[in-house]
């Protein structure tokens, strides 16, 4: 399978449909950490001043804010590193949006080693972790800038309520879905189909898993591929349907292993439908200063680890 770069950057993907959305809908509001340069925000803050608000490097604060502005009926988007909008604000999160039940909308960019040269205290492993186990909160991580831009169009509607967090590399992203592809939050996407392995993997894994899918068949080895956009709520069905096909499950992500994607699906299985698991991951350590695909390689998250999960 052929993979490319997307021509559109997953930051200009996010504020394009929040200006598309803001245009039709005066709910919609944007609030930064003092990073409206490298969130991509800053059309969103030119074309709506009086719908946008840099909170400053103050995220409890800023959240509060997000919290402030659902309980008058707007619909917030909140940006700021991944670390910072998750373990920095988790209690904001907890009590003032979620134990409140309110309606707001989280961005963590930058997510393990996309943060790349901002080094380990901006590259959280942890941050689905540290959020999953709080009650009704929604967890993602889009592949590409149209899955993007599809859950974004979602979030700014009416049909979700509640908290949101939304996981994303601000810049390149390998293109994996064509333009008016659908994605509907909470249910998986199988984007190939094998009857020995599964492999469930999202965000910039999902790219890797495709490589890794290519390079099993050579060996034949068959491998379904899952994108696994939605982390909480996980799709249970898919995850047994598959269990019953095929004879190992492999977890990719780019998170520590403890708290992560792998250890959702392995609570749905080992409750419901036991199969064995190989995880890839980042094996419990800290981040570092580098090059992204230099500390892919460094972690482990490799569509070359994939495979090696499956031919063991």
């Amino acid at each position: 399978m052929t993979l490319e770069k997307s021509p559109i950057l997953m930051r200009d993907a996010l504020c394009n449909t929040l200006i598309e959305a803001a245009e039709r809908d005066e709910r919609i509001i944007a609030l930064d950490a003092d990073l409206v340069g490298s969130s991509g925000l800053k059309p969103f803050f030119k074309r709506f001043p009086e719908r946008a608000v840099n909170c400053g490097i103050a995220e409890a604060n800023m959240i509060g804010v997000a919290c402030g502005l659902s309980l008058t009926g707007k619909i917030p988007f909140a940006h700021s590193f991944g670390p910072f909008a998750s373990r920095r604000v988790c209690d904001q999160i907890f009590i003032s949006a979620a134990y409140a039940k309110l309606n707001i909308r989280v961005i963590g960019s930058d997510p393990g080693v996309t943060a790349a040269y901002n080094g380990g205290t901006h590259m959280p492993f942890e941050d689905m972790g540290v959020l999953r186990s709080i009650p009704g909160i929604t967890l993602m991580e889009p592949a590409d800038p149209t899955a993007l831009a599809a859950i974004t169009k979602q979030l700014a509607g009416d049909e979700h309520y509640g908290v949101y967090y939304l996981r994303m590399s601000r810049k390149d992203a390998i293109a994996v879905y064509g333009e008016g592809e659908r994605f509907e939050i909470g249910k998986a996407k199988i984007l190939r189909a094998g009857g020995d392995v599964a492999v469930f993997a999202s965000g910039i894994m999902v790219a890797e898993a495709l490589r890794a899918a290519d390079e099993l068949a050579a060996r034949g080895i068959q491998a379904t591929v899952v994108d696994m956009f939605t982390w909480k709520p996980v799709d249970t069905e898919l995850i047994c349907r598959l269990a019953a096909k095929v004879k190992l499950f492999i977890t990719a992500e780019n998170h520590n292993i403890y708290g992560g994607l792998g250890n959702a699906i392995a609570e749905v299985t080992a409750a419901n439908c036991p199969i064995p698991i190989k995880f890839v991951g980042v094996k419990d350590r800290f981040g570092q200063v580098g090059k992204q695909n230099e500390l892919q390689a460094e972690y482990g998250l490799t569509a070359d680890e994939i495979v090696k999960a499956a031919m063991r």
